[in-house]
C-alpha cells in the first residue's frame, strides 16, 4: 500500500511538473508576443502556428490582425497627409489671385460705388474662404497626427506676453487687462497654446460691445494652472455652452459677425493633447468666463 501511494505521489509530481513547464512556456510565448507587438516588432514569420497551443494561436491571430489594422491606419494617415498637402497647395494660388483682383476692382476709378461695394463683398467672402481652408488644413493635420504638440515646462507669463490684442480692443473701446502670472509654470506647447488662447481672447473681444472689458488672469492650483478669460459680452445660455466647442457651431445671435465656428473647437483639441481642458461659465447679457487648465506635470509621463 505504501509503495502504491508513493508511486501515485511520484506520478502526480511528474504530471504537475509537466503542467508547470507547459504553462511557463505558454506564458513566456504570450509575453514575447505582447512585448514584440508593443515594440512594433511583431512579425508573423517569427511564430509557427503548428507549434502553438489554441490560446497561443488565438493570441497570434489577434496580434496579426492588430498589425494589419495598424498598417492600414498608417497608410490611411499617409493618404490624408498627401491630400491635405494637395488641397493647401492647389487652393493657395487661386484664392490669392481672387483677393488681388477684387482689391484692384474696389480701388478702381472706373467703377461706381455700387460696383465697388460688390467687389468688397467678394473680397470679404474670399478672405473668409481663405481662413476656412487654412483652419480645416490645420485641424486635419492636428487630428491625424501630422502636427505633433511638444509640451514642455514654460513660464505662463511667456504665454500671456505672446497675446497681441491691444489694437483690436482699442478699436472697439474695450478695456483689455492682462494680469501678472507671478512666475507660474506649466507644461504646454507654446506655439499651439498661444493659438488656443488667442482664439478665445479674439472671441471675447468680438462678442463684447464697445465700452466693455476683457480681462485675462492666471491662477495656480495643485495640479493645474488656470487661465481665465473674462468678458462683459453678450453671454450664452446653458444650452449654448454645451455646443460652442462643436465644429462649425455658431449661435444664431452672432450670425452677422465674421467667423466660421472653428476657433473654439481647435482650442479644445489643442488643450486636450496637452492633458489640459477648458470650462465655460456664462450668463446671457452678463458675459462669459473661459477657463483654460494647463497641467503642472509633464503630460509625456502619463503616456509611458
Amino acid at each position: 500500500m505504501i509503495y502504491f501511494l508513493t508511486a501515485v505521489i511520484i506520478i502526480l509530481i511528474a504530471v504537475l511538473a509537466v503542467v508547470y513547464i507547459r504553462v511557463s512556456l505558454l506564458l513566456k510565448h504570450l509575453d514575447d508576443m505582447i512585448d514584440s507587438a508593443k515594440n512594433g516588432n511583431f512579425s508573423e514569420t517569427n511564430y509557427n502556428e503548428k507549434r502553438l497551443s489554441r490560446l497561443e494561436s488565438k493570441m497570434y491571430q489577434y496580434l496579426s490582425a492588430g498589425k494589419t489594422s495598424m498598417r492600414e491606419l498608417t497608410s490611411e494617415k499617409d493618404s490624408i497627409k498627401t491630400l491635405v498637402g494637395d488641397i493647401s497647395h492647389q487652393t493657395k494660388t487661386p484664392v490669392s489671385n481672387i483677393l488681388l483682383y477684387t482689391q484692384l476692382l474696389s480701388e478702381s476709378n472706373e467703377l461706381n460705388e455700387k460696383d465697388k461695394q460688390l467687389a468688397r463683398q467678394i473680397e470679404d467672402q474670399t478672405e473668409k474662404l481663405n481662413f476656412l481652408i487654412a483652419s480645416l488644413v490645420k485641424i486635419s493635420r492636428l487630428e491625424n497626427g501630422i502636427i505633433r504638440l511638444t509640451p514642455k515646462k514654460e513660464n505662463v507669463s511667456t504665454l500671456l506676453n505672446n497675446l497681441d490684442f491691444k489694437s483690436q480692443a482699442s478699436e472697439k473701446s474695450i478695456a483689455l487687462t492682462i494680469g501678472a502670472s507671478n512666475n507660474l509654470e506649466a507644461y504646454f506647447d507654446l506655439k499651439w497654446t498661444v493659438e488656443a488662447l488667442s482664439n478665445i481672447v479674439d472671441n471675447a473681444i468680438k462678442y463684447t460691445p464697445s465700452g466693455g472689458s476683457v480681462s485675462i488672469k492666471a491662477i495656480e492650483y495643485e495640479m493645474f494652472v488656470r487661465i481665465d478669460v473674462v468678458d462683459t459680452g453678450i453671454g450664452m445660455n446653458e444650452d449654448e455652452t454645451s455646443k460652442v466647442f462643436a465644429r462649425f457651431y455658431r449661435s444664431p445671435r452672432v450670425s452677422q459677425e465674421k467667423g466660421v465656428g472653428i476657433g473654439l473647437y481647435l482650442a479644445r483639441e489643442i488643450l486636450a493633447r496637452e492633458n489640459g481642458y477648458i470650462k465655460i461659465s456664462s450668463k446671457i447679457h452678463k458675459g462669459s468666463t473661459f477657463s483654460l487648465f494647463l497641467p503642472k506635470t509633464d503630460p509625456n509621463l502619463s503616456k509611458l
